[in-house]
């Protein structure tokens, strides 16, 4: 069952190498939702004969198991890369724009890990002509692409763990088990402690009376 979602999610992998197009990265980002935190883009090149079982998209999956799938991708990967933009960035440009702009900078590392021109982007259903690379857009691609779908994983680790560490700098707002996302007892505690520098203000206009405080 695993071996057969791995060549179904291969598709359009394949269809691009049979075309002779080898250094295709998939594109991905996690946070664009949450009131704090950065939103996290990931680039993912794999090799041809990648066979780790179980790459789905990261929502689906539970957090150990990211966690493991994690490790698997980026040893097997020929590149990858992470863009992030804060949250004081999101408010100045929008998380839209801010969205992009973490794509390209996970493109640009990726790119120098790989030492070779990416050919082509595949992206969860963001078009990205500002990278300079064809691209196609595909709508919930990381449940059908599985470099895209490697690409939720490492963007999801990678932005949890950021998480959990700010839930050791700023205490009480359940920022390791939250991520950020607007929960109940994270308005209840912005109510009470006020906002964090790391709080999207944009997001939060008109939401409580956390702007008197």
């Amino acid at each position: 069952m695993l071996r057969e979602k791995l060549a179904t999610m291969s598709r359009y992998e394949n269809e691009l190498r049979a075309q002779g197009v080898v250094r295709i990265a998939g594109v991905d980002e996690v946070g664009r939702g949450p009131l704090a935190g950065p939103v996290c883009a990931a680039a993912v090149v794999l090799p041809q004969d990648f066979d780790v079982l179980g790459v789905d998209d990261s929502k689906k999956l539970s957090e150990k198991k990211r966690e493991a799938l994690y490790e698997r991708i980026v040893e097997r990967a020929l590149a990858w890369g992470i863009g992030m933009t804060d949250n004081r960035r999101i408010d100045e440009i929008n998380i839209l724009n801010a969205t992009k702009e973490a794509m390209l900078a996970a493109l640009a590392e990726a790119g120098k890990r790989l030492k070779f021109p990416i050919e082509r982007v595949l992206i969860d259903a963001v078009e990205l002509p500002e990278s300079g690379i064809p691209g196609i857009a595909i709508i919930k691609g990381d449940e059908k692409s599985v470099s895209v779908a490697a690409a939720s994983i490492v963007a999801k680790v990678t932005r949890d763990r950021l998480m959990a560490e700010f839930d050791a700098v700023y205490q009480g707002y359940g920022f390791a088990s939250n991520k950020g996302y607007g929960t109940k007892t994270h308005y209840e505690s912005i109510a009470k402690l006020g906002l964090t520098p790391i709080h999207r203000r944009t997001f939060l206009r008109g939401s409580h009376s956390v702007f008197s405080r």
